[in-house]
């Protein structure tokens, strides 16, 4: 039996936050009803390319398996007493209108809680729910620029860059089903729902981790490092002989044996004795371990570093990243055939062992309202 099995939940979430939090959700045994709009639909449906050899757009298959498929237009009586019905038969229920919404339609937690007082609500918003909050649009890409990611991405503070994936989202929507998963067990204990509140910015910062507390424990603001970190050495990219190597050293110990691999007497009584001096003499430190790996290929430093603990390795494409996920046995690609279209459907696998409630893949991402 699969962890979650008997719980429904009730997705009106779009795009890719919430609909990644209730994929995982679902891989893990819930039964997801996605309710979308008629003939449109979510919009990832038509972002591409790249499509499938179906005409489906990869994006919306990433985040949306394990899914019923429903339609219901909430601008009518009609679509929300649809809507309703589906709530009144689920545990959980997951948005990201823009605030105010599913007020309108008369679907707000208020309103919700007094009919189905077990009801977990999960909104999903850009900045929160505040009345200055609710005014700004809630996209990634923003909340990258606002909430400061991109100023510390990048090659130097000149070049703020967003990150290659629009990781905010994904980080929101991790939280949002950490979240979910607390609220089901506190109600399990209570008999109560409640409403859980995820806001793209909050998510940002949390996730920020070190960074974010350097200002807020220290009064720093951090900036852009190219591959640097601002508080270990060496730990970035080098340039091998053929290619660029990752050299990650987090303690004094690997740094004694890389230093004993390329043959450098440097580790004692010297500017890189110890990390903190390392770190105030990243440049100088940099000079010349760049010397001695433009010696020899990146795959001969990954192997013989590898050997004795040092974590050295190369800079894989996505393609090579999921070829090594295969070669060291993590099955990163299920196949789906989806019992309603008969499509096959590959995705990426849900990264969550569990040994006693494995995840499962029942269904591929639904056809517009495929099962109205």
């Amino acid at each position: 039996m699969s962890a979650l099995a008997g719980i429904k939940i009730a997705d009106f979430s779009r795009v890719l936050a919430g609909p990644y939090a209730t994929m995982l959700l679902g891989d893990m045994g819930a039964e997801v009803i996605k309710i979308e709009r008629p003939a449109t639909g979510d919009d990832t449906r038509t972002w591409g390319p790249p499509f499938t050899s179906d005409g489906d757009s990869t994006y919306f298959q990433s985040v949306n398996r394990n899914k019923i498929g429903v339609t219901a237009d909430l601008t009518t009586d009609l679509g929300r007493a649809k809507a309703l019905e589906i709530i009144s038969k689920c545990d959980v229920l997951v948005e990201n209108f823009t605030i105010g919404t599913m007020e309108k339609f008369g679907l707000g937690y208020e309103e919700l809680h007094k009919k189905f007082p077990k009801l977990i609500y999960c909104q999903i918003s850009g900045f929160g729910t505040s009345t200055a909050a609710a005014k700004l649009p809630g996209y990634d890409l923003l909340v990258q620029g606002m909430s400061g990611l991109m100023s510390i991405t990048g090659a130097d503070e000149n070049s703020p860059t967003k990150v290659g994936v629009a990781l905010v989202d994904v980080i929101s929507g991790l939280h949002a089903a950490l979240g979910i998963s607390a609220a089901l067990v506190s109600r399990a204990n209570s008999g109560v729902g409640q409403k859980i509140e995820i806001n793209l910015l909050s998510s940002a910062l949390s996730a920020m981790v070190n960074q974010s507390a350097a200002f807020a424990g220290a009064g720093v603001t951090p900036k852009a490092m190219g591959n640097a970190h601002p508080s270990i050495a060496p730990y970035e990219v080098y340039q091998a002989k053929d290619q660029r190597l990752i050299i990650a050293v987090g303690n004094d110990g690997q740094f004694l044996e890389l230093v004993k691999v390329l043959n450098l007497n440097i580790a004692n009584g010297s500017r890189f004795e110890s990390n903190s001096l390392r770190v105030a003499n990243r440049l100088a430190l940099n000079e010349i371990l760049n010397a001695k790996f433009a010696t020899e290929t990146a795959s001969y430093w990954s192997e013989v570093l590898t050997k004795v603990g040092v974590p050295a390795g190369p800079i894989n494409s996505i393609a090579e990243g999921i070829n090594l996920a295969a070669e060291i046995g993590l099955e990163p690609i299920v196949t789906i055939k989806d019992p309603r279209s008969g499509k096959n459907s590959k995705t990426i696998a849900n990264p969550i062992k569990f040994s006693e409630t494995p995840v499962s893949y029942r269904l591929g991402a639904p056809e517009l309202g495929a099962d109205n």
